[in-house]
């Protein structure tokens, strides 16, 4: 009896055994599949980002050829020409005459700034108030003055007793930077920090993680550190949203502001060297990376990436007489070559702030950023052991978990904006270097609900939103795509393979994306694997300002409208938001020339003129630009969550 009840207890076990290990191998292969739908993603989501920045990089073409064409704009609009010449104010025109008024409930900062100031202005934030423009501008023209002191690279020596923590890219999300400050405590004398360059732009605080910043430096100049980033850069700031919340959130003395941030930005240093044996930058180098060179370029040159230096540039002596060319108050001076980089040291400051590590051996250029290169590990080591030195931490890079390690240790990637593509997207992190002691890496995700979602609730959340944002960059290619699908529908069916339709949405888009796995979420495929191309533009479209207007027409403006933005903001001098009819005209042909847009005068002509509501020769460009965008008739229910 005994033994009877022994071997059927024994088969029990050894079904719920199998059981249980049957239920573990489908929750391996659930979790797999959550974790891959989240590459997916995130893969969209950089893709978009890179090919924006690609773009963005190219503008320093247009704004070359802008310059180089500038006697032919000036014979054409004089009036633009004059809203080009411009002087730079100095600290008392700016904040003289500016009064802080009894009603102002916001932080009072007290000069010369304390530890009092930094307690004060990050409780003030917390209540989201505004600090004034008084104050702006006054830490604005402080923080100048002390950073025209620092050399192009910090060093910084830790010891046993005093570590430097070293934050990566926080682009204006103030809660990361609150969060940071609570783990590991407000910036001091003892408490040293390093901040990697991207303070703004994307988030919606970008003002208030900079004066935080900058008052912190202040107050502590020898224990707080700041580099540069490639967003640390006015046009950068016109594209990715640090101009237009200042001109929000500072409606009179925006401009002032503007300009004030534009005169800073180029002092910050371009790196840090800690007990000489760690580089701080952030991006990354090149093969042609020359430490000593950019120990003595003069970085305040380098006023944005997107204005290179012009080797075409007229030199004729009416040129010279009209002093100083300058856009949204950065200055190329009537005499170029002393207020320029040479093009190979511009080119050295391009690198350090934009390049990104790969596996791959060797130094190529960096195609999906468009400025910069890939090194691989190779660079790393030879430049490393060229300068005696033991590894780089950088920045510039959204990673999953806040940071990564590669090139066998020798290079460390730090990113401290958690949530940065969406909410449960990525962790942020920070480093902790003391002396002769490995990096300590501390990890967080800034997060308003009580508990965070499940996994598989976040990636659904993000795989929607990637899926909107790849949606919108396929129908603002739906001609060029269109045409593409039905050169390669041979017998005009409507129908091509899986493989055509990926190939094609690769070569047109320039995204390298898994677009045969996206194919599920994006096009109807049939039971024999065919796709119906033109479901590829279903469900959506793009907003017209004319009915009658051309589909190709509002494509290429919607595709445009970014960079038609920026330089119409540099137009707008005085930030009201209006252009001249003759300024969108004037600017439109060298833009369609310098791009070869094939749209006639004509019909911007008509798209201007609808937009002209009172007749008053002006328009409103940014809503002009608002009148192009991407109606999602209804969200598809994902098909992967079945």
């Amino acid at each position: 009896m005994g033994c009877g009840n022994s071997a059927l207890n024994s088969k029990k076990s050894e079904k719920a055994l199998k059981a249980a290990l049957v239920i573990q191998n489908w929750y391996r292969g659930y979790r797999a599949r959550l974790r891959a739908r989240l590459q997916y993603a995130l893969a969209i989501f950089e893709s978009v980002e890179y090919a924006d920045e690609q773009s963005q990089m190219q503008l320093s073409d247009f704004f070359s050829f802008m310059l180089e064409n500038y006697t032919q704009i000036r014979k054409d609009d004089p009036d633009l020409s004059n809203q080009l010449l411009e002087n730079t104010k100095d600290r008392q025109e700016y904040i003289g005459l500016i009064e802080v008024p009894d009603s102002y409930d916001g932080p009072r900062l007290q000069f010369p700034l304390s530890f009092t100031d930094i307690v004060l202005l990050v409780e003030a934030f917390k209540n989201q108030k505004i600090l004034h423009a008084y104050y702006v501008l006054e830490v604005l023209f402080q923080t100048k003055k002390f950073l025209k002191q620092r050399p192009n690279f910090t060093h910084v020596k830790t010891s046993s007793s005093k570590g430097l923590t070293i934050c990566g890219d926080l682009h204006g999300k103030l809660d990361d930077l609150f969060l940071i400050f609570y783990k590991n405590g407000l910036p001091s004398e003892n408490n040293p920090y390093l901040f990697n360059g991207d303070f703004v732009d994307r988030g919606r605080n970008s003002m208030e993680v900079l004066m935080i910043l900058f008052v912190s430096f202040l107050v502590y100049p020898k224990d707080i550190h700041l580099n540069r980033g490639n967003h640390e850069d006015f046009m950068m700031n016109m594209r990715y949203g640090f101009t237009k919340e200042i001109l929000n959130k500072y409606k009179i003395y925006g401009k002032k502001i503007l300009q004030t941030l534009e005169e800073v930005y180029p002092w910050i240093p371009i790196g840090a060297i800690i007990d000489n044996e760690i580089l701080v930058i952030h991006g990354g180098i090149s093969e042609s990376t020359d430490l000593n060179l950019l120990h003595r370029i003069e970085r305040s040159k380098m006023k944005s990436v997107l204005l290179p230096p012009m080797t075409g540039y007229s030199t004729e002596p009416e040129k010279k007489k009209t002093g100083a060319i300058i856009m949204s108050g950065i200055i190329t001076s009537k005499d170029s070559s002393s207020e320029q980089l040479p093009k190979h040291e511009w080119e050295q400051i391009v690198d350090i702030l934009w390049s990104d590590p790969r596996g791959t051996k060797g130094c190529f250029p960096n195609t999906g950023r468009g400025g910069g290169c890939y090194f691989g590990p190779d660079i790393t080591t030879t430049m490393l052991n060229k300068y005696h030195l033991k590894k780089i931490i950088r920045s510039h890079e959204c990673r999953p978990e806040g940071y990564e390690i590669c090139h066998d240790g020798k290079v460390i990637t730090v990113f401290s904006a958690s949530n940065y593509y969406e909410e449960g997207s990525n962790r942020g992190a920070y480093i902790r270097l003391g002396f002769g002691m490995a990096p300590e890496f501390f990890q967080y995700q800034v997060t308003n609900s009580t508990c965070l979602q499940p996994l598989h609730q976040r990636v659904s959340v993000m795989e929607s939103s990637a899926i909107r944002i790849l949606k919108e960059r396929i129908i603002s290619r739906k001609t060029d795509l269109t045409h593409a699908f039905q050169v390669r529908d041979h017998v005009k069916s409507g129908k091509i393979s899986v493989t055509q339709w990926a190939f094609s949405m690769e070569s047109i888009l320039g995204l390298n994306l898994p677009w045969r796995t996206l194919s599920l979420h994006l096009v109807n495929v049939d039971k024999d694997g065919y796709v119906d191309y033109m479901s590829s533009f279903q469900d959506m479209r793009i907003e017209k300002p004319v009915k009658e207007a051309e589909s190709a027409i509002i494509e290429t403006l919607y595709r445009y409208r970014t960079d038609l933005q920026m330089i119409f903001n540099i137009i707008d001098s005085d930030r009201s938001g209006l252009i001249s009819m003759e300024e969108f005209r004037n600017m439109w042909k060298l833009f369609s020339s310098h791009y070869n847009v094939q749209i006639r005068d004509s019909q911007i002509d008509e798209l201007a003129s609808t937009m002209d509501l009172n007749k008053d020769g002006s328009i409103d460009f940014n809503e002009f630009l608002k009148a192009f965008y991407v109606v999602h008739k209804y969200e598809k229910s994902n098909k992967s969550n079945t």
